[in-house]
C-alpha cells in the first residue's frame, strides 16, 4: 500500500506538516512544577455538579502550583449544541470564582472569543489541526478509512462525541466486530479513489497493534496503580464531516496546548487505552491523568446512587435559586475535594480556601457523598462570618432575582436592612441562623409589614390574660429606656399580673404561679413578630420603632 498517495488522496486540502503545527504552538515556559490544566466542557446545557467537582481540581493543581487554568469549548457534536451554553457556562463559572487565565471567553459581542495563543479554543475550528495530524497516521500507516453510504454513517453521525463512535457494540459482539474490522483493513488505492470519486463520505479509524488480552500498567494520580486490557479495537479518529472524536481531539489538543494533567470522571478508564495508544502513535508525552470517582447522593431507600442530572442540586443553577452563596458551594466542594479540609478550617477559619494545601492524595478513590444537610452546616457559617454589608448585598441581588417584592422591601430603608442583619453578627460566636438567602427571608421577614403575620399564636392561656399582660406592657413602655431598664419593667408587668420571674422557683413550683416571665414575653414576642422564636426582642423593638412596635402590639389584642 501507498500510504502516501493513500494520504494525499484523502487529505488533498491540507499542507501542513505537524512539525509545522508543533512550530505555531510551542512549548510553555513556565515555573518547575508548574502544572496545565484544562476544563472541557461541551456546550450542551447548564454546568453540572459533577463538573463544579471537576474543574476545582483543575484550578487548585494549576493555581496552587503556579501554573496555568485554561478553557476548552469542546463543540464537535453540532446536534447537541445549545445555544448560549457556552456563554451561559463561562458566567456560571466565573459566578463561583473560577477563573481562567487564558481560552475560550465571552467578547464584546457576546460571542465566544480566544483569549491566549493555543487556540482556536473551540474544537469546532481546529479542524485543520485534527486533520494535519490525521494525514501524518495515514502516512505512516497508522489509520485507515472506511468507506459508506451516508445511511449506513447515521447512526455514527448521531452519536455524541464523547461515545465510543462503534459500528458494533465491542464487548458483547467482540467476534463479529473483529471480522468486520479486519474486513474494513482490506482495501486498495484503486478502491479508494472509486469511493472518492463516487462523492462516498469515510470516518477514518486508527489501526489498533494492541492484544486485548494483554494488559497496560498506568499509574493514576488518585486510582493509584492499574492494570487495563491492551486497545485492540480500530476506534474513530475522524468522523465523515472531518470533525474528531472525543479521543482523538483530546490527545491533539492537550498535546498542542500543554496540558500536563487531565482530569476526568472515573467513566473514562475503559477509553485509556485508546488515548494511551493514539499518544503513542503521534508521538506525544502523555499527560498525568486523574479519574475522579463518582459524586453519589443517597435515595429514598439509603442506598447510594450517581447524582444524576434530574436531582437537586444537579445543576449550579439550582443553587441560585435556592439562595446558597456561591462562596458556600465553594466551601463544600472543598470538604468533598479533601477529607482534611474541614479541620484545616477549624484551625484558620478567616483564611480562603485557595490558602488550603490542597492534595490529590486526600481525594475519595470510592466517591463522595453529595449531602445538603452537609451544605446547610458549611453554608450557615460561611454566612454568620459575613460582613453585614456583604449579607445585604448579596441577599438583595438574590431578592432582585427570584422575589422582587421581597427585594423592594429590603431597599426601602437600607440602614433598617443593615440593622436587622447585624444581629448577633460578629464576636466569637455569631449566630448561624440561616442557611441561604431564601432561608434568610423566612427569618426576617417578620420586620417588614407586608409579611407580618401570627404564624404561631398562643394558645395556652386565655385571650384576657394575654390582653391584660399586653395592657400593663404598652402602659410601662417607654421607647427611651435601656435594655437593662425595658425588661425591669417586662419583670415588673409580669409579677403585677403572677407570673414568677425566677425561673428556678418557676421550675420547682409551676403550680403557684399563672406562669413564667418566658410566657410574658412570649405574649410580647409573638404580638409583634407572630412567632414564639426570634431574635433578642429589645433590639426587634428598636428596629421596629416605637409606633411600629406598639401599632403590632394594639392590633393583635383586637384580634384576639
Amino acid at each position: 500500500m501507498d500510504f502516501e498517495l493513500l494520504a494525499e488522496l484523502l487529505f488533498p486540502h491540507i499542507d501542513k506538516t505537524p512539525a509545522e503545527m508543533e512550530a505555531i504552538y510551542p512549548p510553555r515556559t513556565l515555573p518547575e512544577g508548574a502544572k496545565v490544566t484544562r476544563f472541557a466542557p461541551s456546550p450542551t446545557g447548564f454546568v453540572h455538579f459533577g463538573g463544579m467537582y471537576q474543574v476545582m481540581i483543575d484550578e487548585r493543581l494549576a493555581h496552587q502550583s503556579g501554573g496555568v487554568l485554561y478553557l476548552r469549548i469542546e463543540d464537535t457534536d453540532a446536534k447537541r449544541e445549545v445555544p448560549g451554553a457556552a456563554q451561559s457556562l463561562i458566567r456560571t463559572l466565573a459566578h463561583y470564582g473560577v477563573h481562567f487565565d487564558e481560552g475560550a471567553a465571552i467578547g464584546e459581542d457576546g460571542g465566544i472569543v480566544g483569549k491566549g495563543i493555543y487556540g482556536p479554543y473551540k474544537q469546532s475550528e481546529r479542524a485543520v489541526i485534527y486533520q494535519t495530524y490525521a494525514k501524518q497516521l495515514v502516512r505512516e500507516g497508522k489509520a485507515y478509512p472506511v468507506f459508506s453510504t451516508p445511511e449506513e454513517l447515521e447512526k455514527t453521525l448521531a452519536a455524541d462525541k464523547k461515545t465510543e463512535n462503534k459500528t458494533k457494540d465491542w464487548e458483547a459482539n467482540a467476534e463479529e466486530a473483529k471480522k468486520e474490522m479486519l474486513a474494513n483493513r482490506n482495501f486498495t488505492i484503486e478502491q479508494v479513489k472509486a469511493e472518492l470519486e463516487a462523492g462516498h463520505p469515510f470516518v477514518l479509524r486508527v489501526l489498533a497493534d494492541g492484544d486485548g488480552e494483554k494488559k497496560v500498567h498506568f499509574t493514576d494520580l488518585i486510582k493509584g496503580n492499574l492494570e487495563l486490557p491492551e486497545n485492540e479495537e480500530d476506534f474513530v479518529l475522524l468522523k465523515s464531516d472531518g470533525i474528531p472524536t472525543y479521543h482523538f481531539a483530546h490527545a491533539v489538543d492537550d498535546h498542542l496546548m500543554g496540558t500536563t494533567h487531565v482530569i476526568r470522571g472515573e467513566e473514562w478508564l475503559p477509553s485509556l487505552p485508546k488515548h494511551i495508544q493514539l499518544f503513542r502513535y503521534l508521538g506525544f508525552r502523555l499527560p498525568k491523568y486523574l479519574h475522579t470517582a463518582q459524586v453519589l447522593r443517597m435515595d429514598e431507600e439509603g442506598n447510594k446512587k450517581k447524582l444524576s442530572k434530574r436531582d437537586m442540586g444537579a445543576k449550579m443553577e439550582d443553587y441560585d435559586a435556592m439562595g446558597y452563596p456561591p462562596e458556600s458551594v465553594i466551601e463544600y466542594l472543598m470538604t468533598l475535594l479533601n477529607s482534611n479540609y474541614e479541620e484545616w478550617h477549624a484551625v484558620n477559619p478567616t483564611l480562603p480556601y485557595t490558602e488550603f494545601p490542597f492534595s490529590v492524595k486526600k481525594m475519595s478513590t470510592s466517591g463522595c457523598l453529595f449531602d445538603f444537610d452537609k451544605l446547610n452546616d458549611v453554608s450557615k457559617n460561611v454566612i454568620s462570618l459575613m460582613p453585614v454589608e456583604k449579607v445585604c448585598a448579596d441577599l438583595t441581588a438574590w431578592a432582585d432575582a427570584f422575589d422582587p417584592d421581597f427585594a423592594a422591601c429590603l431597599k426601602a430603608d437600607p440602614a433598617v436592612t443593615q440593622a436587622i442583619f447585624s444581629i448577633g453578627r460578629g464576636g466569637k460566636k455569631p449566630r448561624k441562623d440561616f442557611a441561604n438567602w431564601k432561608e434568610a427571608k423566612n427569618f426576617v421577614q417578620f420586620f417588614f409589614d407586608p409579611y407580618y403575620a401570627i404564624e404561631e399564636p398562643v394558645t395556652e392561656f386565655s385571650a384576657d390574660e394575654i390582653k391584660a399582660v399586653l395592657e400593663d406592657y404598652l402602659a410601662s413602655y417607654d421607647p427611651e429606656d435601656d435594655a437593662n431598664g425595658w425588661f425591669e419593667k417586662v419583670k415588673a408587668v409580669a409579677e403585677k399580673n403572677g407570673y414568677c420571674t425566677n425561673m428556678k422557683e418557676y421550675k420547682a413550683n409551676p403550680d403557684g404561679w399563672k406562669g413564667s416571665i418566658g410566657d410574658v414575653s412570649t405574649f410580647i414576642r409573638v404580638a409583634l413578630t407572630g412567632r414564639k422564636n426570634s431574635p433578642d426582642l429589645y433590639t426587634v423593638i428598636g428596629i421596629l420603632g416605637a409606633e411600629r412596635a406598639c401599632a403590632r402590639i394594639r392590633a393583635y389584642e383586637n384580634n384576639l
